[in-house]
């Protein structure tokens, strides 16, 4: 009974906290908590509102959901200028709400009360999470799947997420592609540059890390102990998950049992430093210039900009494998929905397509939200802009959002879940408990049984 207590106590927990660990990398992109976040975005973007009457909006009117005033919202004032060279008349009421789960939330309580009628036209909402959402609520959502949009010119990893059932309901907005920045001080400090972490093994790159911290006292790597990304995005730069037909699979999973191998001597050989939590990871190891190098999202650069001190002495390149071969994955991000309370479809359609979905306005739009938000493309053509092309001097002069864009394209699509989240805890704790002397498959079991009854499996 008590080992049901605690099961159950973790799913409620689990659901409470779903959104956490994709909510965070899309609110470190701006280097700001969003939820802490207050006052408008802009002249016509609200704080506090969330209900929305569409039916008061005029021919020329769309309403959009989102919530970081120095990312995602930057963006969509890009795209509406974009879209008015289109249509002077148009007008985009940005709605901010305090984070990202908060969108979410909205959709669950119209759901429960069957009433969508007080939904914006569009909303921004995180990849990782509306699969369910789209299937749980379906009468919430408008497909777009008969909207002009080259979705073979995006990253092919990203438009997964949002095709569901064969149909498109969203259009990308921001890039998760994952980065291994490196301090080329403190390589070339213990002999090595940036060509040497580049198509390399984590065996060797465990060698190189080892050697990093006893000539310069850095780790190579750190990351959120607490919730720790690197077990998913390490697998899915294999081509692999940590699911499988929609269970989680990491006890006869042997790639994974590799990686959390490979995790494990990683932080006993001093190469990776597990921080206590997410302020620990960004502003401990990150900000607190502890490491030599950074594995995540590209939104992390944020974190690594607030050391002013170390511009230009940083580089990126690709991801280790077990194999050698460059490695490729993403790690958080967000598009744009148009909900079923939408007015002017047509409008709606239309502007999406045009801004975000690679029209006539998408260079402009993503030029514009790469230098006002930082926000990055994953449509490949507007990647090679010149905005992207120019080097970026906190990055060695590297022009590295191109360099981003072309890694983005390159990542393979794998099995997704809804429990992304879930397994992304469940495995952090096993690790910990590893470290801690458990043995691996047992405490992969343990991890593997507590997501299956978070899921309703058991």
């Amino acid at each position: 009974m008590m080992k049901k207590f605690f099961s159950l106590l973790l799913a409620v927990t689990t659901s409470i906290t779903l959104f956490a660990g994709c909510g965070r990398t899309n609110n470190s992109a701006s280097g700001n908590a969003s939820g802490s976040a207050s006052g408008n975005a802009s002249g016509n973007a609200s704080g506090n509102a969330k209900e929305v009457d569409t039916k008061k909006e005029d021919s020329n009117e769309l309403s959009v959901y989102a919530w970081d005033k120095n990312f995602n919202i930057p963006a969509l004032k890009a795209a509406e200028k974009a879209y008015q060279k289109k249509n002077p008349k148009f007008k985009l009421n940005i709605i901010r709400l305090p984070q990202a789960t908060s969108v979410a939330d909205v959709i669950s309580k119209a759901g429960t009360a069957n009433d969508y009628s007080k939904l914006p036209d569009i909303v921004l909402f995180e990849d990782h999470y509306i699969n369910r959402y789209v299937h749980d609520y379906k009468d919430a959502w408008d497909d777009i799947n008969d909207v002009k949009i080259n979705w073979k010119d995006f990253n092919q990893e990203k438009i997964s997420y949002s095709t569901i059932d064969n149909k498109h309901y969203g259009v990308p907005v921001d890039n998760g592609t994952v980065i291994c920045a490196y301090r080329t001080d403190l390589l070339k400090a213990a002999g090595y540059t940036i060509d040497d972490l580049t198509g390399i093994t984590w065996e060797q790159f465990d060698e190189i890390g080892k050697k990093v911290y006893d000539y310069t006292g850095k780790y190579l790597l750190s990351i959120d102990g607490d919730s720790n990304d690197l077990p998913y995005i390490m697998m899915q730069a294999e081509g692999a998950s940590e699911f499988k037909d929609g269970k989680p699979y990491f006890v006869d999973n042997k790639k994974m049992v590799d990686i959390v191998n490979v995790i494990v001597k990683l932080v006993q050989d001093n190469v990776l430093y597990l921080a206590d939590d997410w302020k620990g990871y960004t502003k401990g190891s990150i900000g607190g210039d502890m490491v030599a190098g950074v594995i995540n999202g590209n939104w992390i650069m944020s974190s690594m900009r607030d050391v002013k001190k170390n511009s230009g002495k940083w580089e990126i390149t690709t991801l280790p494998t077990l194999s050698g071969k460059e490695g490729y994955a993403s790690n958080g991000g967000s598009s744009l929905y148009i909900t079923s309370n939408c007015k002017n479809i047509s409008l709606a359609k239309d502007f999406l397509a045009y801004t975000f979905g690679g029209g006539d306005g998408a260079k402009e739009t993503y030029d514009n939200a790469l230098k006002d938000g930082g926000v990055i493309t994953t449509n490949i053509t507007c990647g090679k802009s010149d905005a992207y092309n120019e080097g970026v001097p906190y990055f060695n002069n590297q022009p590295v959002y191109k360099q981003i864009v072309e890694m983005g394209s390159k990542i393979t699509p794998v099995e997704q879940s809804d429990y992304f989240s879930t397994a992304v805890k469940q495995v952090s704790s096993a690790i910990s408990d590893i470290l801690d002397g458990t043995d691996v498959k047992s405490a992969l079991k343990n991890a593997q049984d507590q997501v299956n009854f978070t899921m309703g499996n058991e």
